[in-house]
């Protein structure tokens, strides 16, 4: 005698059914759907402050960009963790950092403040995980700070500054420092400023309910002298961290300790082919794929982005190839899509952003044909 499921288990087989088809809908909608970023930029003919544009995660390609807000030289950008606020930089007069409104549904920008960078020159910055603190790199400034953010988005005057000191170099030649970006670590603990001036990577212990650095025990990560590291990026797991060294043309890779913020240098690896003539040539851009799999670095003069896969275990990296090449000039910044299908390299000097498919496997990229002009771009945001 055959029996039939009882109401209930036939209720339960059709609600899990109905939920697979839901899930299934969504991933379908997920990889097929388009993702907004925003463009950071420095005012030309051709541009006139901060562009919002979509990627389509299916195809690569790109929309026609639309002015978001009117700003002068906002050049890197930042977004809160909620999705309402974007900060920019303002590489104006004695340095600022600017708070908007996010249009959640045209994503057009409105300006709500501005406070001081506490430094000139500022060029890199980002939101902590709470959303309470801004804080800022000022290249000129040789120093960085950090900005409280109030509940309506608003910026509040400085509540931390920490300043570099010169250094004497080879040659006995004074050295400034020019801090060239800032991060935090994961759990928002520590806060890493490269600076290009002194060859360093400064420590400093964040407190995100103060909104103050104080300097770390060790103080720094060091590279090779007169390495200039510019940018740095986390692999996923926090293990380790890429520096990337404007001068030399290299992506330093540091082991990471969580307890006392520590970085040690163990591998330096070339962003270019032996044997090219480096003259003219640095490097700006480092970015670790989602995957965690492939690391890439912009190189300028060469502009060509250079592709490195990861070693599972240990984060380790070895050459996969040289990508874009001939598509850009002056790749001052890149950045993936959060799916980690795309990616958007910018030409500072050619006005546009190509569009590459990376395979997932090898981590090349692959040309999709779709491009957009922009003028002096510099900075792209995911809306992730």
């Amino acid at each position: 005698m055959i029996r039939r499921p009882s109401s209930v288990v036939t209720w339960l087989f059709l609600i899990t059914l109905g939920l697979i088809s839901v899930n299934s809908s969504m991933a379908n909608d997920a990889a097929t759907g388009k993702v907004r970023f925003y463009i950071g930029t420095y005012n030309s003919k051709a541009s006139e402050g901060i562009y919002r544009s979509e990627l389509d995660l299916a195809t690569g390609k790109v929309s026609e960009p639309v002015l978001a807000a009117p700003a002068k030289n906002a050049s890197f950008l930042a977004i809160h963790p909620n999705k309402r606020f974007l900060y920019a930089v303002s590489e104006e007069g004695a340095g600022g950092v600017a708070a908007y409104a996010v249009n959640q549904e045209t994503g057009d920008l409105t300006l709500l403040d501005q406070q001081s960078s506490g430094g000139a020159g500022p060029c890199h910055l980002v939101v902590d995980k709470p959303g309470t603190h801004v804080l800022v790199a000022n290249y000129s400034g040789g120093n960085a700070a950090v900005l409280p953010i109030s509940a309506d988005g608003k910026l509040e005057p400085r509540s931390s500054l920490v300043q570099h000191e010169p250094v004497i170099g080879k040659n006995d030649k004074k050295k400034a420092p020019l801090a060239h970006s800032i991060n935090l670590d994961a759990a928002g603990r520590f806060a890493f400023v490269c600076d290009a001036g002194v060859d360093k990577v400064f420590i400093y212990r964040y407190d995100a309910t103060k909104g103050a650095l104080t300097p770390n025990t060790p103080p720094a990560g060091l590279v090779a002298p007169d390495a200039a590291p510019r940018h740095f990026a986390w692999r996923p797991d926090g293990k380790q961290a890429y520096a990337i060294n404007e001068s030399e043309l290299s992506v330093t890779v540091f082991d990471y300790d969580a307890k006392t913020g520590a970085l040690t240098a163990v591998q330096t690896i070339s962003t270019v082919p032996e044997g090219v003539d480096r003259k003219g040539f640095s490097t700006a851009e480092v970015v670790v794929h989602p995957s965690g799999k492939f690391v890439y670095g912009s190189n300028r003069g060469y502009d060509t982005i250079a592709g490195f896969k990861v070693d599972a275990s240990k984060g380790r990296l070895t050459t996969i190839g040289q990508f874009a090449k001939g598509s850009m000039k002056v790749p001052r910044n890149f950045n993936i899509d959060p799916t980690g299908t795309f990616a958007l390299v910018e030409g500072q000097d050619s006005d546009n952003i190509v569009s590459f498919r990376i395979d997932p496997e090898s981590g090349e990229f692959h040309p999709t044909s779709h491009s957009i002009n922009v003028g002096k771009p510099v900075c792209i945001k995911f809306v992730r």
